[in-house]
């Protein structure tokens, strides 16, 4: 993976986070990453003005549009494997194996959200080790990120952020996987019971 990517990487994973002051504060760490990392002026101009409308917005109108846009919506959601397998049972089988995943290539994870959070994945696929395990998460990113970016209305500042990841970090699935992957997912069941429930 070049310096690049992996800088665009660091800088998406921070900036799909979910935004709190700290977001505004790190703005000017943002830029560094990117006029360090990056050395291709074009890459650096598409992320610098992919970004900006998110800075230009106050901290309660992002904070409620990455809500619509991430917490209300199943297709745009930001955990891997609820991209993966729907509202499958064997999401929980999926999420204990990413965490035993990540626990053997040396890593720790802390964080508040479940393991398959995509953020973390981001700044996680920066430091893993490139190998079948990287190779095989990265594709597994690749479909899931995809997912969202055909989601997501071009009208909303957060696409054209996504859309930095098919452009220069992950190489768009084949529709042949793309059916495949699909043909795993599972829908919630949200038909009506045949018969009313009657709680006491």
């Amino acid at each position: 993976m070049t310096n690049e990517a992996k800088a665009i990487l660091i800088i998406l994973s921070r900036v799909l986070d979910y935004p709190t002051r700290e977001f505004y504060e790190e703005k000017s760490i943002i830029e560094g990453i990117t006029n360090e990392h990056i050395s291709s002026a074009n890459i650096r101009n598409e992320v610098f003005e992919r970004i900006k409308p998110l800075y230009e917005m106050s901290l309660i109108e992002l904070q409620e549009l990455y809500v619509e846009t991430f917490d209300y919506r199943e297709q745009t959601g930001l955990y891997l494997t609820a991209h993966e397998l729907g509202d499958s049972r064997k999401r929980g089988t999926a999420l204990i194996k990413l965490q035993r995943m990540i626990y053997e290539i040396g890593f720790e994870y802390e964080g508040k959200d479940l393991a398959d959070y995509i953020p973390m994945l981001l700044e996680l696929l920066v430091v893993a080790p490139e190998d079948g395990v990287f190779d095989s998460l990265s594709r597994r990113m690749a479909f899931a990120i995809h997912r969202i970016l055909k989601s997501l209305p071009s009208s909303n500042p957060y696409q054209q952020v996504v859309d930095l990841l098919m452009m220069f970090v992950f190489e768009a699935p084949a529709s042949e996987d793309i059916v495949l992957l699909e043909d795993e997912r599972e829908e919630a069941d949200l038909e009506e019971l045949p018969y009313p429930m009657m709680y006491q």
